[in-house]
């Protein structure tokens, strides 16, 4: 008997998506994105939340990842790694693919049922954050926020930090899930919100419903 709200019990590569329009999985899953800046500590992230040690690479270059990675969890819900952002290295010419790309996916997937927005606790939204959180509620799309990074603050700094987070981007702070890819902090309840996510009804046939 666990307490677990997310068992890994299979978790399958299931390829890339390079492009807009490229190649994605042929699945009738729903899907599940995680983006976020560069370097806010996704791919830690992503670890610590499917126990793995290397199931997404943790590169010390942000901006590496260039692509949508898809994994298949449990055979139960697709999970797609989307680019990290707004890393200022990284070539205009590399932007203006990965910008398309991503917006792309996120407007015009027809199986996607939630996005998890990674937010760094330790510092307000930059302009590329806003732009993103903008652009998943002008979509409508049910968005989860982590921020990441808690256990690089005092205990007594984290509570100010989460209320001005929360402050910075509208919500309540009971809204965002504090997490901690170190410590395991958040782990738990960042898993048992995807679990409500998925058990919502697909957000894109109750848009078209509510359409003339």
């Amino acid at each position: 008997m666990t307490d677990d709200p997310l068992v890994i019990r299979h978790l399958e590569y299931l390829g890339p998506m390079a492009t807009k329009g490229g190649w994605r999985p042929d699945s009738s899953y729903p899907e599940i994105a995680f983006v976020g800046r560069s370097n806010v500590g996704k791919s830690s992230l992503l670890n610590r939340l499917m126990r793995r040690k290397a199931f997404a690479r943790v590169s010390n270059t942000p901006g590496r990842t260039r692509e949508i990675h898809f994994f298949n969890v449990n055979n139960t819900f697709i999970l797609a790694d989307l680019p990290g952002y707004g890393y200022a290295r990284i070539s205009k010419d590399r932007k203006a693919e990965w910008r398309p790309l991503i917006e792309g996916y996120l407007a015009e997937s027809p199986m996607i049922c939630g996005v998890v927005q990674l937010l760094d606790v330790r510092h307000d939204p930059t302009d590329d954050d806003r732009v993103m959180l903008d652009f998943l509620s002008d979509l409508g799309v049910p968005t989860i926020v982590a921020a990441t990074k808690v256990d690089k603050l005092r205990a007594a700094e984290l509570g100010p930090r989460l209320t001005a987070l929360a402050a910075a981007i509208g919500v309540d702070t009971d809204q965002i899930v504090p997490f901690s890819a170190t410590t395991g902090r958040g782990r738990d309840e960042l898993a048992a919100a995807l679990m409500e996510l998925l058990a919502q009804p697909n957000w894109k046939q109750d848009e078209s419903t509510d359409s003339p």
